[in-house]
């Protein structure tokens, strides 16, 4: 197997199960916050099904590069961002209704569309990659004195500029391609992410004492 495939293959797996503990830590959580996991989930979804029709895509099939560009579109200025704002909301406890999650992945599509008519993608990008890194940090830094979400921040941010360096320019770096570089430091990035999120306190469901005679 090339090393791309496995690496793309290898980050498809890490998002998927990104996505099962999110899915699978939802009923501990309160109505409240059902709609942010749910983008949560989307947030994991798309670099999922990107790496894995990356992973799949044969040769230079114009199909197939199309295909993988959207989803790549898709979790820089939709993923990437919902994530930032799901660790935001968490973070602080703040309950938005599912219109309002809906008006925040509306408003991200039409801000993307608006620069891209006006060819300004490029900083539009950075702009907006790190906006939502900062969300992250700064979700992870109100939780202090506890280290643990500030170290998942930190880590997962780091983690995410350095694939941002590792994408800045074509070719390779030493023996290894950057794109398969930057793939390879996201497998452990998007772990830490969702590890951040479900370390976050959120609105948990109280349990019911049990009574005791």
């Amino acid at each position: 197997m090339p090393g791309g495939m496995l690496v793309n293959l290898l980050l498809a797996l890490a998002c998927v199960g990104c996505a099962i503990a999110i899915g699978r830590a939802r009923p501990r959580y309160a109505e409240g916050d059902q709609p942010a996991l749910f983008c949560a989930l989307l947030g994991f979804a798309a670099p999922a099904a990107a790496a894995a029709v990356a992973a799949m895509q044969p040769g230079n099939d114009p199909d197939w590069r199309a295909a993988t560009l959207w989803l790549e579109q898709a979790t820089t200025f939709l993923a990437l961002p919902l994530l930032g704002v799901v660790a935001l909301t968490l973070g602080r406890r703040w309950t938005w209704s599912r219109p309002n999650w809906g008006r925040v992945i509306l408003g991200l599509c039409a801000f993307f569309e608006l620069f891209r008519q006006l060819n300004q993608l490029d900083d539009y990008r950075l702009l907006l990659s790190l906006a939502s890194l900062l969300l992250v940090l700064y979700a992870g830094a109100l939780q202090w004195p506890q280290r643990l979400p500030l170290a998942l921040a930190g880590g997962a941010v780091g983690l995410f500029l350095l694939a941002a360096y590792a994408a800045n320019g074509d070719g390779l770096i030493g023996s290894i391609r950057r794109i398969d570089l930057l793939h390879g430091l996201l497998i452990p990035a998007y772990p830490l992410l969702a590890w951040l999120l479900l370390s976050l306190p959120g609105n948990r469901r109280t349990e019911n004492p049990v009574k005791t005679l």
